[in-house]
């Protein structure tokens, strides 16, 4: 089990300038680990309403934080070279003095994103596959200072990194794995795994799928002689059937059954007006969570 235990907001970029910044100083003082930004080109399910772009808001939010980590969940692939997701974390690690985390994932085939940058849709192993080699390059070149790689689908050669990133030896790298083969991927590169467990599942059922998927990843992690221990197992919470906002009760029940199967973290949806996808959300229970709830959990992270 992990010793530490992170608690993360997701805002939906759907608001103005000074709504997003009021959202985000109020989050860092209430004393939350993280805040993540989603990255698509427009909103996959409503693409008419307002969406500002994840990286250029990112980079613009990191200036109005000053402690909290800050990241995107997760970075979208279907437009961005990777050379340049690279050189946009190294950025961005600076702008925010050290404090990006990285999130990658492998995408869908239903983003709109697809059509509107006339990408055409990749099938299944063709997006693993452009995945992999995203990372591998990422990777690669937020390590050093050049990098050269020939894949099948991605190319550079002698890619330059000046400066370095301030952080060592990169930012971490949070990616988002659900399927056997992204969780090989994660089990290589991953410091931390995320997963939002499914959609439509049930309470039980997101238990029993995060449960598997956490002892894949051991299992992946051991094929290939690394600790599983060093990588934070990551919840992103509200496709499925839990309620952990219903009462102050409910939220330390819902932490301590996933924390009995290793997750280290959870990343909560910020409420938007018109849709939340946690109930019983409110600004004060967020507030009563933040400054009753967690600091009763943070002990129990300590094994």
């Amino acid at each position: 089990m992990s010793r530490t235990l992170r608690f993360g907001i997701l805002t939906i970029q759907d608001q103005p300038w000074p709504t997003m910044v009021k959202q985000w100083k109020r989050i860092e003082m209430l004393g939350f680990d993280s805040i993540w930004i989603s990255d698509h080109l427009v909103d996959p399910f409503s693409p008419r309403i307002d969406w500002f772009d994840g990286w250029a808001l990112l980079a613009a939010l990191a200036t109005q934080t000053s402690k909290v980590k800050i990241g995107t969940l997760v970075t979208n692939f279907i437009y961005r070279n990777p050379a340049i997701i690279a050189k946009q974390a190294m950025t961005v690690d600076h702008i925010s003095q050290g404090r990006l985390a990285l999130g990658l994932g492998a995408t869908a085939e239903f983003d709109p994103s697809h059509s509107m940058t006339g990408v055409k849709v990749w099938d299944a192993s063709e997006r693993v596959q452009r995945f992999r080699e995203v990372i591998e390059i990422v990777d690669a070149m937020l390590r050093n200072e050049t990098t050269t790689f020939q894949g099948r689908y991605y190319q550079v050669t002698d890619a330059q990194m000046h400066p370095a990133p301030i952080q060592k030896p990169r930012p971490p790298l949070t990616i988002a794995a659900n399927g056997k083969t992204t969780l090989r991927i994660a089990a290589k590169y991953a410091d931390t795994w995320n997963t939002y467990g499914g959609t439509d599942l049930s309470a039980q059922e997101t238990y029993d799928v995060l449960h598997r998927n956490n002892e894949l990843l051991d299992q992946y992690c051991a094929e290939i002689g690394r600790d599983p221990g060093e990588i934070t197992r990551s919840f992103l919470v509200g496709f499925t059937g839990d309620e952990p906002f219903a009462s102050m009760n409910a939220f330390c029940d819902f932490v301590g059954r996933y924390r009995e199967i290793g997750i280290g973290e959870f990343i909560f949806y910020y409420d938007r007006p018109g849709w939340s996808p946690h109930k019983h959300l409110t600004a004060d229970m967020l507030e009563s969570v933040a400054t009753e709830a967690i600091p009763v959990l943070r002990p129990k992270s300590v094994s």
